[in-house]
């Protein structure tokens, strides 16, 4: 098997799907100097993805890279000889998903590397009953991918492991901070940590424990605080492992282990208090506080990256 090339700059990327993630996406292959073409049917999106890239870029001084991004309308539009890498970008469904990988079993060569965005279904789900199953990898961003660092490079049961560490290369030329999962579960690794400690949170909030704010103050204000500095692992060796070990066998007996979502936020659903994209979840979100709170996260991403910078790949700045 032909592997990917070991930096973005020598190689042509395809991403399929224009809208939030997948504009986003398009920010950092440009900034790790990817020729790259988006693909979406939607006028309104191809039109909005360029000014995007090229504003995303203008923190790196990078701008000028938004010439290396082209839009297209359809698959079949693009020059599929020399396309490396494929990532996959569009809603998610699942039979969709699976369609479109069964129409770049026809399109993309041999050595072209296939990989889906999603975060809810695992590669080998959507590479069922494809031969394409030893390249196709999940290549999982988190929103705004952009401004979070993590990306997870995703195996399946049949993914060829040197291309899935070549990716990661990859995606460190393009600034990001790759982790290699190695077995496809649902939720991979983020989510599955992050689910983790939501399931507590939420449990809290419908034993009356806490209220939704003082959660949130709990992890922003407590031990998510020092999370930007040391992960729960590397943690737990400052703390000692003897006083955590301890810890766990008085808490964890008492931990939520429940199968269904908590009835906090079990009953907002049902009730079409979504978050921010209805008006309100657990907090009001009126349209002019939505926008600021908005502006208020991504600046504080912004502040993190500046704080880690030292600790993130170095992006290659040749023209």
């Amino acid at each position: 098997m032909t592997l990917l090339p070991d930096h973005p700059r020598k190689t042509y990327a395809v991403v399929i799907g224009a809208g939030t993630m997948g504009a986003d996406v398009a920010i950092v292959l440009a900034r790790g100097g990817a020729r790259l073409a988006v693909v979406d049917p939607s006028t309104e999106k191809r039109v909005r993805l360029l000014e995007h890239v090229r504003a995303g870029l203008v923190p790196y001084g990078m701008q000028h890279r938004a010439d290396n991004v082209l839009t297209l309308t359809d698959l079949r539009d693009v020059g599929w000889t020399h396309v490396d890498l494929v990532i996959e970008c569009i809603p998610e469904v699942l039979p969709a998903k699976q369609e479109l990988f069964r129409q770049l079993l026809a399109l993309a060569p041999a050595h072209t590397v296939l990989t889906s965005n999603s975060s809810s279904f695992p590669i080998s789900s959507i590479a069922s009953e494809l031969t394409t199953q030893e390249r196709m990898l999940g290549l999982h961003f988190f929103m705004p991918a952009h401004l979070v660092p993590l990306v997870e490079v995703v195996m399946g049961p049949r993914s060829n492991e040197a291309l899935a560490e070549r990716l990661c290369s990859y995606m460190r030329g393009c600034g990001s901070v790759p982790v290699l999962v190695r077995k496809d579960r649902p939720g991979f690794l983020a989510n599955r940590l992050q689910h983790a400690l939501a399931r507590e949170a939420f449990s809290l909030i419908d034993d009356g424990v806490a209220t939704a704010e003082d959660v949130d103050n709990a992890v922003r204000f407590g031990f998510g605080f020092r999370f930007l500095a040391a992960g729960p692992v590397l943690q737990r060796d400052h703390a000692g492992l003897d006083v955590h070990c301890a810890a766990a066998a008085t808490i964890y007996p008492s931990l939520c282990n429940d199968g269904t979502p908590a009835h906090a936020l079990r009953n907002r659903v049902d009730a079409g208090r979504l978050g921010m994209k209805t008006g309100g979840g657990f907090y009001e979100w009126p349209s002019e506080q939505r926008i600021a709170e908005r502006a208020r996260y991504d600046q504080l991403l912004r502040q993190g990256l500046t704080l880690l910078a030292d600790a993130l790949p170095p992006l290659d700045r040749a023209q």
